[in-house]
């Protein structure tokens, strides 16, 4: 385990493996570097790159600060990007391809970002996400916040909750649920159900491919083909077979490929 030390003092954890250009990964909600698909995906990517892969504020060995601030955690990805050396392509995930986003339109030195899936919902075409819900979210204790994000956020029925609380993987996640609202504001008022605003992702000048599963649900396929048409010059792909939760060795080829093309 490696620490760098975020804008606000913050001490913010990464491991680091691999040689070749500098790979920054991005959770989503409910990981960290040690729980989640990071770090098979680090393994397999490390054969190509440098691949750090960071636990964001308020999980795992990462602090955190008393008020949330999303500029605080694009400060965080800066920071680690510093001792990526400077630049680096960039993969997030679910609320990690959000935050990757607003932090190449904030203008971070991103080389090259896939986004997979952000969690923006842009039609009616699913139940709606209450637009209390980073409120209702910091209301609840862990346990009830899981629930609630799983159902009200991403839509699964709630006996699937309950089956998840008998998984070895409802412990750690119960540890950062306290990170849910966080996600919960990267996302923004992109996940209500309103057309995106093509001008918030306007000075955004780097390569982007935004990916979505091919057996994820329509309104995440509407969606993240929506976001490609509102950020310049992006890319989509579908990658045949998978839904949300993808596979390493699915997305592994896509990051790789969209990092090495010639611009």
């Amino acid at each position: 385990m490696h620490t760098t030390v975020s804008k606000d003092g913050t001490t913010i954890a990464y491991d680091r493996r691999g040689s070749g250009p500098a790979l920054v990964l991005v959770d989503g909600a409910l990981c960290s570097r040690a729980q989640g698909p990071m770090p098979e995906l680090a393994e397999l990517l490390a054969e190509s790159f440098t691949v750090y892969n960071y636990d964001r504020r308020g999980r795992g060995d990462s602090g955190d600060a008393g008020e949330y601030a999303v500029e605080r955690e694009i400060e965080d990805l800066a920071a680690i990007i510093e001792v990526a050396g400077g630049s680096a392509y960039v993969y997030g995930t679910s609320s990690g391809a959000a935050l990757a986003l607003r932090a190449a339109n904030a203008g971070l030195p991103i080389e090259k970002l896939v986004a997979f899936e952000p969690p923006f919902v842009v039609d009616d075409s699913r139940k709606q996400i209450p637009r209390s819900w980073v409120a209702d979210l910091e209301a609840l204790e862990p346990g009830a916040a899981i629930k609630y994000f799983f159902t009200k956020g991403i839509g699964l029925p709630g006996f699937v909750v309950t089956m998840m609380k008998l998984m070895p993987a409802w412990k750690p996640m119960k540890a950062i649920a306290h990170t849910l609202p966080y996600d919960a504001r990267l996302l923004g008022q992109n996940c209500f159900g309103d057309p995106l605003d093509d001008a918030q992702w306007a000075a955004i000048d780097v390569p982007v491919l935004v990916v979505n599963g091919g057996k994820s649900p329509a309104w995440m396929k509407t969606s993240t083909r929506a976001l490609a048409a509102a950020v310049p010059g992006a890319e989509h792909t579908e990658v045949p077979g998978q839904n949300h939760v993808i596979k390493a060795s699915a997305i592994a080829p896509v990051i790789a490929a969209h990092s090495t093309k010639p611009r």
